[in-house]
């Protein structure tokens, strides 16, 4: 089947009509995510990212349903509360940038939408406001490596947080000129990011930090079963967090075949980010441990290389940090 961009939005509406039908306390619903651009599919995949804004806080924010082999509906689920005061979000880089980037309301009582974004999106873009955002993605950063310093931890929470760490610095960076990045197109966007900021060698450093080309190749081509078979274990368990349950592998696993020769670096961050999420899931008692340690260790990403990892990681967010309060001075913003 042919799936296309406006097949995509038109499910997109047919999910919000249903929601409010069914829904009394739903006061608001508005797509964000790739359905938005003009190519929103990856590998032949992708997902509908819709934000579902209720009266109170809601028992389930995270819900992802499967529509095809191809496509699954991914559903934030947020309390109205979230967005008060509305004047914070301009310093939010999630919430507020997903109110800012041209999200499409697909349902809107009572103007909700309205009066949240105008308040929300006033100066947004102002540098008083953009470095605030940025900053708190690299403060994340630091406080990451700093608790790693002074509490080690096991291999998988280590390599984890070290992920985590990197996502939050490489982020502070995006946000300078737009919004947070996402997952899948993650290090195909990344040095754009970078160039616009005229630090380009932060893309290399990122690149470096998750193990360069040549683990990348490797670890393509040598654990890409092991890697799949993490996957549906952690999909297997009734407690499979929403992101990797079940209707979710083709949403990563073509992205990593499509992207593995071209682009193998984006299909190794990829599969390597999902394979340490679902092994931390898992833990280190499950069966699928053995070959992620193997791998880790082979690839040099393991918990053996453990000191250079943090001196890596802290030297690329001296860079971060830097790059923040040159901007923050060049664009005349008070630190």
């Amino acid at each position: 089947m042919r799936i296309t961009r406006e097949m995509l939005l038109n499910l997109a509406r047919e999910t919000a009509e249903r929601t409010v039908r069914r829904q009394r306390d739903v006061l608001c619903i508005f797509l964000i995510g790739s359905v938005l651009d003009e190519e929103p599919l990856l590998g032949g995949s992708g997902d509908i990212d819709l934000v579902i804004v209720h009266d109170s806080e809601p028992l389930n924010p995270r819900e992802v349903q499967r529509l095809s082999d191809e496509i699954t509906l991914d559903i934030a689920r947020l309390g109205a509360a979230a967005f008060q005061p509305a004047r914070r979000l301009r310093q939010d880089p999630w919430l507020g940038s997903a109110l800012w980037y041209n999200p499409l309301v697909l349902y809107d009582r009572q103007h909700w939408f309205e009066f949240t974004q105008a308040g929300a999106t006033a100066q947004f873009t102002l540098p008083e406001n953009v470095y605030p955002r940025a900053q708190r993605l690299a403060a994340t950063a630091r406080q990451i490596w700093r608790d790693l310093i002074e509490t080690p931890a096991p291999a998988l929470e280590t390599a984890w947080r070290l992920l985590e760490a990197l996502t939050q610095a490489a982020n502070a960076i995006a946000c300078l000129n737009g919004a947070p990045l996402t997952e899948r197109r993650f290090v195909l966007n990344f040095p754009a990011r970078a160039q616009a900021v005229g630090r380009p060698g932060l893309a290399a450093g990122f690149s470096d930090l998750i193990g360069g080309e040549a683990a990348a190749r490797e670890g393509l081509q040598t654990w890409r079963n092991a890697w799949l078979e993490a996957l549906e274990a952690v999909a297997s368990r009734e407690d499979a967090p929403p992101r990797l349950n079940a209707a979710r592998r083709a949403y990563y696993q073509r992205p990593v075949e499509a992207l593995a020769a071209e682009q193998p670096l984006a299909a190794w961050w990829i599969q390597w980010r999902t394979w340490t999420r679902a092994m931390r899931h898992l833990g280190e008692t499950s069966p699928a441990y053995a070959d992620w340690h193997e791998a880790s260790e082979a690839l040099g990403l393991g918990l053996s290389q453990r000191e250079r990892h943090l001196a890596a990681l802290d030297a690329y967010l001296d860079t971060v940090e830097e790059t923040l309060d040159q901007w923050a001075t060049a664009n005349g913003v008070r630190i």
